[in-house]
């Protein structure tokens, strides 16, 4: 056995090196952290060649005594923790007190800072750790960090870093999510010369949101409130018509600290279920404040990982949250491609949290032309398929009105101001305010365009409802609510089929599932199944079709997970019985559906797809050339 030794201190360096600093984003990520746990309120930073040849970093922070600048540097010295007790409660960004030291080893660095009792500042030099004089230099109060040719002395980490854009965006990215954790800090990132980015620092997270993301990534939010116990939950999520093909628009940060969290992550992505599109992912900022004993942020030496006391009550704080976001988002998507300006819908959960969604008021009904129906009946009247079509066909317009109650108005929302130094986000408020006053307006239908599309006019605006997605979700919200008996029809001729054998597993695995929503489904004979009963959405024809979809998307997603295999079958149910684009709609339906999407109790279907378009008089308007 070969003999045990201690490192030398040099090599023991290196190593801690490559555990805190992977690339010049870690560098940046430490020198930032520093410098906001310094009270900066402005913060610069600076980088060449993707942070390979330089990264400076300036603040106007507390700065670092003279007599103290070269103890900075050795490793373990931290001037945020004094005893055990204190990592029990860490309210500091950094706090190990080994980022400096391994910078210092495996770079060439230049630190001068001035403190506000200090007539001049002190500067020190370093080279792969080891440390020059101190000496007297004129500079502003604050830090300043410049870290040269990173990874000089350990060529083979050289090897494995990436060209200098992709480090580069690795950098602006790490600033960016800095910059949403703590937007009462001014940012400015300079790339190369060039600047990128300048936050505001006025302390509200609406205006970094608008610098970081851009104005119509800011302007598809919706801010997130909430909290209950030792948990507050604020920021903002997108609009599920907003989200994205990943989940690199996802940011969280807990008490100032951005972090990767499973559970946070999992929260937000439950409360979109049967709202966004398969396949996209919602972008969000998210904000968690908690007591500082209640998460364990020393688990990872690079502090983006941490453990809650109780996770379930962090994912029901998060949840809900967001959920409440949601139910309370009133507006539908504009008939603008690529300015989208939809809204959303509600879903019952079992987790309790004190996020509560924008109250609605309580709609009320008049009819000039139509008798008023029941419009909670659970089942929409038989819709028979169009015969052949004609060349040329006119829909008699259906005139209904709907008032709402004057006593009780919607309340207004009332967004955080955006930067100061962005006056175009400003206008938002009044935006908002323009549309609710419209939406207050009496509506009516005018007519259906294609046997598809449900035309309804309010005010200055018309709405095109797609009445089978509109239906679809009436009829999903119904089924899944938690008191529904389905009403089942007995089938005259048992429905015999042979499916395939992934598919007859997947659903003789599910006969309970089956059974709670109506259908009585028995296995027959080796290979084929055997139906008796049916919910009476469905139609018999449509039995074994039906069936058969049921099963492609249990095999798909759902089969390991129960929540997800209910969700696949109550999608499949709700579309099979929803009216059909194409197909002739009495006035009653029409009616019916138009009610529920202009109340707001349907906004998205089931898949994340609108039910409603919005197009102004305007943007008529402008079409004939009249504006």
């Amino acid at each position: 056995m070969p003999d045990i030794r201690i490192l030398d201190s040099h090599v023991a360096d290196l190593i801690a090196a490559g555990e805190v600093v992977e690339r010049p984003a870690s560098v940046v990520k430490e020198l930032m952290e520093n410098a906001i746990d310094a009270g900066a309120a402005k913060l610069t930073v600076e980088i060449q060649n993707g942070g390979m040849t330089l990264i400076r970093v300036a603040d106007d922070g507390c700065g670092i005594p003279a007599d103290q600048l070269e103890r900075a540097f050795v490793r373990h010295a931290t001037s945020k923790l004094r005893t055990e007790y204190d990592l029990e409660a860490i309210g500091t960004l950094g706090f190990r007190g080994e980022a400096l030291a391994a910078i210092a080893a495996v770079s060439r660095v230049r630190v001068a800072s001035r403190t506000a009792d200090a007539d001049l500042g002190a500067v020190l030099k370093l080279e792969g750790g080891i440390a020059g004089a101190v000496e007297e230099v004129g500079c502003p109060l604050g830090t300043e960090m410049e870290v040269r040719d990173l990874f000089f002395n350990t060529p083979a980490r050289l090897k494995f870093m990436k060209k200098d854009a992709a480090e580069g965006a690795a950098v602006f990215g790490m600033v960016q999510r800095i910059a949403l954790a703590h937007p009462e800090v001014s940012v400015k990132f300079v790339r190369d010369g060039k600047q990128e980015l300048l936050t505001p620092g006025d302390g509200q997270l609406q205006s970094a949101v608008y610098a970081v993301m851009g104005r119509e990534f800011a302007l598809g939010f919706l801010p997130v409130r909430g909290s209950g116990e030792d948990m507050t939950v604020t920021g903002f999520a997108t609009l599920p018509t907003c989200c994205k093909g990943s989940r690199n628009y996802q940011h969280f940060f807990v008490n100032g600290r951005y972090i990767k969290s499973r559970t946070m992550t999992a929260a937000v992505e439950e409360a979109y279920a049967n709202r966004k599109m398969v396949g996209k992912f919602p972008g969000c900022v998210i904000h968690l404040q908690t007591g500082l004993n209640r998460v364990d942020v020393n688990v990872h030496p690079a502090k983006t990982e941490v453990k809650f006391v109780d996770e379930r009550q962090v994912f029901s704080a998060v949840y809900h949250a967001v959920m409440a976001a949601l139910d309370g988002e009133k507006q539908h998507p504009a008939a603008v491609v690529d300015k989208p300006k939809p809204h959303d819908t509600v879903t019952p959960n079992q987790i309790k949290f004190n996020a509560t969604p924008i109250p609605k008021a309580e709609p009320k009904l008049t009819s000039t032309s139509l008798p008023l129906h029941d419009f909670t009946a659970p089942k929409a009247p038989p819709v028979q398929k169009p015969a052949a079509p004609a060349s040329v066909r006119t829909a008699a317009p259906v005139s209904v009105t709907w008032t709402p109650p004057a006593e009780k108005p919607a309340p207004k929302a009332e967004p955080a101001p955006m930067a100061k130094a962005e006056p175009a986000p400003v206008k938002v408020a009044p935006a908002v305010e323009v549309r609710e006053e419209a939406e207050q307006q009496p509506w009516k239908i005018t007519g259906e365009l294609f046997d598809t599309y449900i035309i309804v006019q309010q005010g200055e605006r018309a709405l095109l409802i797609d009445k089978h997605a509109a239906h679809e979700r009436m009829n999903f919200d119904r089924l899944k609510a938690e008191d529904y008996e389905p009403m089942v029809q007995q089938l005259l001729t048992p429905a015999v089929f042979t499916p395939a054998a992934q598919e007859r597993q997947v659903l003789a695995e599910n006969l309970t599932l089956l059974a709670r929503f109506g259908f009585e489904v028995e296995e027959f004979g080796s290979d084929a199944l055997i139906v008796r009963q049916a919910p009476f959405d469905v139609g018999a024809e449509d039995v074994v079709n039906t069936l058969t979809e049921i099963a492609a998307g249990l095999l798909t997603t759902g089969r390991a997970d129960p929540s997800a295999a209910r969700d696949h079958l109550l999608h499949t149910m709700a579309c099979k019985a929803a009216i059909k684009g194409g197909w002739k709609s009495g006035p009653q339906e029409l009616e019916r559906v138009a009610k529920a999407v202009m109340d707001g109790s349907v906004k998205y279907c089931p898949h994340g797809r609108p039910v409603a378009i919005e197009l102004t008089r305007k943007d008529l308007e402008k079409q004939f050339k009249r504006a």
